[in-house]
């Protein structure tokens, strides 16, 4: 399958490398206080930094927020662990970073589950930076209920196209991330947010599972989590959608199906 120039320029390997080079963060936490998310595990496991109930308050690491950034040689990719929010500290302490990398031409993959005002702040800032930046925005399930119980304090469905629309309107390079994918088939969301992508849409499982203190109401929702990840619904899901032009499978999908093998 024949990717497009814009996806070729980078060699891929695993994890943020799959879409950059570098990797570049202003906060510590994310108000989405998404239940799966590695670097709330990460950082409350491993180090302590915070806590799952402190993740969602979030922090401007402001040490970061001082410093000038250089040209990076390869793309860059802003946020990784955290979202750009419209809380005004941090939906300033972002665009400060956002605008500093810019400055220094680097190529920059703004990544979000995006919320309209904070999409068309960034076009009224850094319109003229148009052709170094590319949005890559996360668009797990066209179905709030399951937005609303894996991400909690992140925007709708709706909210998140009406995002994606506008920049493919304005003239953005666009392109999704449906990891993980939420619904059992995500082809109604890919047929969705495809005519909008002007690059490629990612589809990855996912990583982190939770298995223990999950509340009864709770469960059915997990169970449903697992029937997506099973080995045989990856396969179904990889077939269904390889060869598509714009689809590219994260390497957690590829990774359980060479496991599998």
């Amino acid at each position: 399958m024949e990717m497009p120039c814009s996806e070729v320029i980078l060699k891929i390997t695993s994890g943020t490398k799959e879409w950059s080079n570098h990797s570049v963060n202003c906060c510590i936490g994310c108000f989405n206080n998404c239940r799966y998310c590695f670097a709330r595990n990460f950082c409350v496991v491993r180090f302590g930094r915070v806590t799952a109930e402190s993740w969602q308050h979030m922090k401007v690491r402001w040490n970061e927020l001082k410093k000038p950034y250089r040209k990076f040689k390869g793309r860059v990719m802003f946020p990784t662990s955290h979202d750009i929010i419209d809380i005004p500290e941090i939906e300033e302490a972002c665009l400060l970073t956002l605008g500093k990398l810019l400055e220094a031409e680097n190529v920059v993959l703004v990544t979000t589950k995006p919320r309209p005002s904070v999409i068309r702040k960034i076009d009224e800032r850094f319109s003229q930076y148009q052709d170094l930046m590319q949005f890559r925005f996360t668009i797990t399930s066209c179905h709030d209920e399951l937005l609303k119980f894996w991400e909690p304090n992140a925007p709708s469905f709706q909210e998140r196209m009406n995002s994606l629309i506008y920049a493919f309107e304005r003239g953005y390079k666009t392109s999704v991330s449906i990891e993980p994918f939420l619904d059992y088939d995500p082809e109604l969301l890919v047929r969705a947010v495809e005519p909008y992508s002007t690059e490629s849409i990612w589809i990855g499982k996912m990583n982190y599972i939770a298995a223990k203190g999950i509340q009864e109401q709770d469960k059915p929702f997990y169970e449903a989590i697992r029937r997506n990840c099973a080995l045989t619904r990856l396969k179904e899901i990889y077939s269904e959608f390889n060869g598509h032009p714009k689809i590219r499978f994260k390497d957690s999908i590829r990774n359980a199906l060479a496991k599998g093998k």
